[in-house]
């Protein structure tokens, strides 16, 4: 099975994010939008496992405070334009957690440079129009283990496991 842990989006990010691929398509932007239901913040990229046990125990291991989130201009990867994030050290910390987690889980991972984004298109064709993301943001209480399953039409996610916020005491 494919895995990845992700934030997944609050009704007003993905409101936000909807709202700024509607504006990039209205200016000829044209690619393979994402899909609202699969809008995600992807913390650890795990790809092909056996097994989802040992993602489930780092996952477990992990805990955190609830933190806001919020998104803040867009950029792109090449053909991969995305949303950006404003700066959160407390973002950071949960990705350093997650991350040891995941290695002192034995779990393998993709140890890329953490560069917080949410993909809005994939396969862009056409020139980057300065298209503002309307503000948003949202308070983050849970992290998602997720499966990604491809589909005749795109991939399918669906939650497998999660851990909650916890206050801080």
């Amino acid at each position: 099975m494919r895995l990845f842990i992700a934030i997944l989006l609050s009704d007003d990010m993905k409101d936000s994010l909807l709202e700024a691929q509607n504006r990039l398509y209205d200016r000829g932007v044209r690619g393979r939008f994402t899909a609202e239901e699969n809008m995600h913040l992807t913390l650890a990229f795990i790809g092909e496992v056996p097994s989802a046990e040992p993602a489930l125990d780092a996952l477990a291991a992990v805990s955190f405070s609830p933190f806001e989130l919020g998104l803040e201009g867009m950029g792109r990867f090449g053909d991969l334009w995305w949303a950006g994030l404003r700066d959160s050290a407390p973002l950071a910390a949960l990705v350093r957690r997650l991350r040891r987690a995941l290695t002192e889980n034995g779990v393998p991972f993709d140890k890329k440079r953490f560069s917080p984004h949410i993909t809005l298109l994939r396969r862009a064709r056409g020139e980057m129009p300065g298209v503002p993301v309307m503000d948003a943001s949202m308070t983050v209480e849970r992290v998602s283990l997720m499966r990604s399953d491809r589909g005749k039409n795109g991939m399918i996610y669906t939650e497998i496991g999660a851990c909650e916020a916890r206050p801080a005491e």
